[in-house]
């Protein structure tokens, strides 16, 4: 059986090869309960290493889905994934969240669902705006960077380097959380953030300026932590405008006159 794929131009002829096969396969084993593949991993990002393997989800109606297991091998990693579980998106802190990121960038080989598959897909790493907002407000990311970055010039300014710069450095992922929120996206996997930033840039945040932002916090530097503030604050500015609301901004602004040491010097 022959199966027409999308294939991406990186890919190389073993690639090519080993994507065919594996379709043609799950093609004669489920006919019409074969719904679409989808490349994720580093392969279907165009930033594969010779150790890289395959990442192949396979989407299948759900009774087919449940027959399957993971197979793993050293060239490919072919996944079953059943449709309902694709048309889910998990919230922020359930088991299933860390997965959604999988699905960012990753191209669709085959579709048999009319473009329903390629839009669910879309949709795993996307953040809908009340998701959003309920990542930033009610799960406490926006406050929680504050709260460490705020955390960490206390230490600096008392002479405590060490705690500073392990406060500063936990503030970094939930810094990632806000600046990807406030974007409408799923923060990517720290393997692949420095390819996200370059290959698909946030808006206000280029992507070399964010990175070196992330190092310098990592290494505990006040004037990183104090650079990020008013960044994270136009930030939130701007997406409490495009959301009709001021939740963000007033989280802030909560702070109250504590907020004045971001505009210290140590």
């Amino acid at each position: 059986m022959t199966i027409d794929l999308v294939l991406p131009d990186w890919l190389t002829d073993a690639h090519r090869a080993t994507l065919v096969e594996l379709a043609e396969r799950n093609a004669a084993a489920h006919g019409d309960d074969l719904l679409g593949i989808v490349l994720s991993g580093s392969v279907g990002r165009d930033c594969a290493t010779e150790r890289s393997d395959l990442d192949v989800l396979v989407v299948l109606r759900d009774e087919a889905a449940s027959a399957r297991t993971t197979d793993r091998s050293p060239d490919v990693d072919e996944i079953p994934e059943r449709w309902s579980d694709l048309l889910k998106v998990a919230p922020f802190g359930t088991e299933d969240w860390w997965y959604r990121w999988s699905f960012a960038w990753a191209p669709v080989l085959l579709d048999r669902t009319g473009g329903e598959l390629a839009d669910a897909v879309q949709r795993q790493a996307r953040l809908a705006p009340d998701e959003a907002d309920e990542l930033l407000i009610d799960h406490d990311r926006l406050e929680g960077w504050v709260n460490f970055a705020y955390r960490a010039l206390k230490n600096d300014r008392d002479g405590r380097a060490l705690e500073a710069r392990l406060d500063a450095a936990e503030s970094v992922p939930w810094l990632l959380d806000v600046v990807f929120a406030t974007a409408g996206r799923v923060r990517p996997y720290n393997k692949y953030l420095p390819w996200e930033l370059r290959t698909h840039p946030l808006d206000g945040w280029p992507g070399d300026e964010l990175l070196d932002l992330v190092v310098r916090l990592l290494d505990g530097d006040a004037s990183a932590v104090r650079e990020a503030f008013p960044r994270v604050r136009d930030a939130c500015a701007a997406y409490d405008a495009g959301r009709g609301h001021s939740r963000t901004t007033d989280s802030i602004r909560g702070w109250g006159s504590e907020l004045e040491i971001f505009a210290q010097r140590s």
